[in-house]
């Protein structure tokens, strides 16, 4: 009896329930790192909303789902005094466990649960952003001349400049 019970509960479980809201998650922690280090970051949502500002390196737990079917995608700004802003995307992908409900978790996981929950949706677990200096060049007869912004120049540095009169 105990057996039949078991069997029972477990069946309506998974067919209750969606293959990838049970096996897998709607939030995920994303590692975000740039170089330098120290970079300022603002992540914006789909919809250009900010929702989330740091320095790195860092972790930030995002939403993988937007709605209904729909999965997040966020926009990342890094920023760091000399170097050049630079933006990088953080795409869903169709986790895998999804495709599970085909076998396991039925219509009401495949069209209901897994999709309102946003765990159909998985997201990177890292990004990482090179961050170019920010300088113009000019080079004549094989001599480089870097020209930077005053503000761009670090403190410590400025000490040591020579004004060109």
């Amino acid at each position: 009896m105990f057996k039949i019970i078991s069997v029972l509960l477990t069946m309506v479980i998974l067919f209750v329930f969606g293959c990838a809201s049970i096996v897998s998650k709607s939030n995920y922690p994303v590692s975000i790192n740039s170089f330098p280090e120290g970079a300022t970051i603002t992540i914006k949502d789909k919809k250009g909303m900010p929702i989330y500002k740091g320095k790195t390196p860092t972790t930030v737990t995002l939403k993988s789902g937007a709605g209904f079917f729909s999965g997040a995608s966020y926009a990342v700004t890094f920023e760091k005094s000399g170097y050049e802003a630079q933006t990088m995307f953080i795409e869903k992908e169709l986790d895998g466990w999804y495709i599970g409900n085909f076998l396991f978790g039925g219509l009401i996981g495949l069209l209901i649960v897994d999709p309102a929950t946003g765990a159909m949706w998985k997201l990177p677990d890292n990004i990482t952003a090179t961050l170019a200096e920010k300088t113009s060049s000019l080079i004549i007869d094989g001599k480089e001349l870097k020209i930077a912004f005053l503000d761009d120049i670090p403190a410590h540095l400025r000490s040591q400049m020579v004004r060109i009169k």
